[in-house]
Formats: C-alpha cells, structure tokens, sequence
C-alpha cells in the first residue's frame, strides 16, 4: 500500500513532486538500482517499525522479550543486514540496510563512532581496489553507503553530546538525515520547539547533515530543495497495524485516547521522508555518494598513499593489498 506523493506546500505545482528528469534513474528503470542505506540510533526509537514500515511488509521481526537477569547489560554495537526487493514508480530497486544495533547503549560509547567510521570507510576501500582492477568483477555489487537515517531522542530539548559527535565524525563520508523518533511522544508545539532547537545546534555547530540543495542546476528542483530543508528533522511516527475505515486501508498506531495515521501529513513526516528516500531523491543521494563524497576519499587516499593507482596490479589484475604483498614473498 505505497501512499501517493506527497505534497510539500499548497502552492507547488503537481509537477515539483513528480521523479525529476534523471539519467541515472531512467537507466536503472529496467536493470534496477543498488541502495544501501544504514540506520543509527539507541535503541527503543522505532528502528525496526520503521524499516517493516518503509518497506510494507515485515522485514525484522519482534524482538524477544529481553532477560531480566541480563537487562541491565548493553550488548556491543553490531551491524545487522537486511535485503529487500523494492519496486516504486516502475523502478526496481535492490535495497539492503544496515541496522547498527546496539549503537549509543553503553556508558562508553566512543568505540560505536569509530566501528561506523570504520565500517563506512571499507565499503570506500572496496570500491577502489575494484577500480584498480585490470579486470574488473562485473557481478561486484556496490556496498557504498548511499543514507544514513539517524534517529534522535525526542528529549524535547536539543541535540546531545551523542548526537552531535556521530554527525560531526561521519558527515563526510554518508549523507546523513537526522530524524526524531517516536515523535509521537511529543505535542505539536514541543516539537516545532524541539525541531528549531536541533536546527540551531546544527547551524551552531556546523554539522554536515545532507544538504538536499546541493545541486542548484535545476531552478524548480531547488525549490522544491529548499522546502524540504524546511522539515529537518524529520518527524517519525511509524506502525506495525493496518486498519480498515470509510477510505479504505490506513497504517496507524494505536493508543488508549486514539489512533495517529502515520500516513497523514498533518501528523507526522513520514509519507515524505519515505517518497524522498525511495522515489524523488535516490539518484540524488547516489549520485552525491559517489560523484562527492567517495571522490573526495578517495582523493584523500591516493594522497597519502593509500592506494597505487594501477601500478600495483598482479598479472590476474589483483589489486596488491598488504596480505597480497605478504603472500607474494613467501
């Protein structure tokens, strides 16, 4: 049940949400496209409800009840991987996520920054040995992070030491859109307070979240752009439920005093977050990915070194790697 586009504002043009015209997308229409995103943040912020609601269906099933022996213990950080098979607007689309479980749960969490600095950084490396390949894999599929989805606390008050230190270490390397979650916890006028004082923060600090204006080639895109960097943060209500009512089938989220329609516009973002994620912006948060932000690593890397650029090929056209080297002098 794919909700229809969304409308950002009663005065755009029908057309203004429509796919924009893109290379990229069109070519992918028939082959499908890769597009990996990554979500991030404590737990108990709807990481697993929002993906099963992203994608309308049960991608990760409930958790089981936690031991109250072992409740008090946070697991270390890992990284759970989820596929699945899309199809929005006749485009397919091989969608895998990375779940960074346990991320922000410990007393300590210095080390979560650097596994998901780490973690980032090898799907860059992957990409470059594969370049510096005399014959490359043509099957490779490309691990490059494409979104990172990071859910903040709906604390009602600002960003957190946390908070502000993942978007600062990571912004170069993954587009990054910061959403609340359970916003649902939080009246409206608490959260229209709360989003103005994550924003501050962001332009205080000057943390790298993505700029949806990047490209300004395009006048009535960037419009569109502009009004959309009006929503960040993004406010996230999502469900596991399905009811029927006089309109047909709706996703909602039941309390004791109602329901919220996680569908409706008036009451949360998510219908549009998921149509930019899935529709509007991919080739957008692709593009960015490798035209910018793997360029710019990669030009790092080959500055200090770090690769040899098609000097350092075996005759089966191997990039040559420390383990490499070592093999060969045995």
């Amino acid at each position: 049940m794919a909700p229809s586009a969304p409308s950002i504002s009663s005065n755009m043009s029908n057309r203004a949400m429509t796919p924009r015209p893109s290379s990229y997308r069109y070519k992918s229409e028939k082959r499908g496209m890769t597009y990996n995103i990554m979500l991030v943040g404590q737990s108990g912020l709807g990481r697993r409800t929002f993906l099963n609601t992203l994608c309308e269906r049960e991608v990760i099933p409930p958790s089981e009840p936690p031991n109250p022996d072992t409740a008090n213990v946070a697991d270390p950080m890992k990284f759970d991987t989820y596929e699945v098979n899309l199809e929005e607007e006749g485009t397919r689309i091989s969608l895998k996520v990375i779940d960074a479980a346990g991320f922000g749960d410990g007393l300590d969490n210095t080390s979560c920054f650097k596994q998901l600095q780490d973690y980032i950084e090898a799907q860059f490396d992957e990409v470059l040995v594969e370049e510096s390949r005399i014959k490359r894999n043509r099957r490779y599929r490309d691990h490059r992070l494409h979104v990172l989805i990071y859910f903040i606390a709906p604390t009602g008050h600002s960003l957190r030491e946390i908070d502000i230190e993942v978007i600062r270490k990571l912004g170069e390397y993954v587009n990054i859109i910061p959403v609340i979650g359970r916003a649902d916890s939080l009246t409206v006028d608490e959260l229209a307070a709360f989003k103005q004082n994550i924003m501050r923060d962001i332009d205080f600090y000057k943390l790298p979240v993505y700029n949806f204006c990047w490209d300004e080639s395009d006048s009535e895109a960037l419009k569109e752009n502009r009004e959309i960097m009006d929503f960040i943060p993004f406010s996230v209500v999502t469900c596991d439920e399905v009811i029927d009512n006089e309109y047909g089938s709706v996703r909602v989220r039941r309390y004791p005093w109602g329901t919220i329609e996680i569908d409706d516009e008036s009451q949360c973002d998510f219908v549009l977050l998921r149509y930019i994620l899935l529709n509007s912006h991919i080739a957008d948060l692709i593009n960015y990915t490798e035209d910018v932000l793997y360029e710019n690593y990669r030009t790092k890397k080959l500055e200090v070194g770090g690769f040899a650029e098609g000097e350092d090929e075996d005759e089966e056209g191997e990039a040559e790697t420390p383990a490499l080297s070592a093999k060969k002098q045995e």
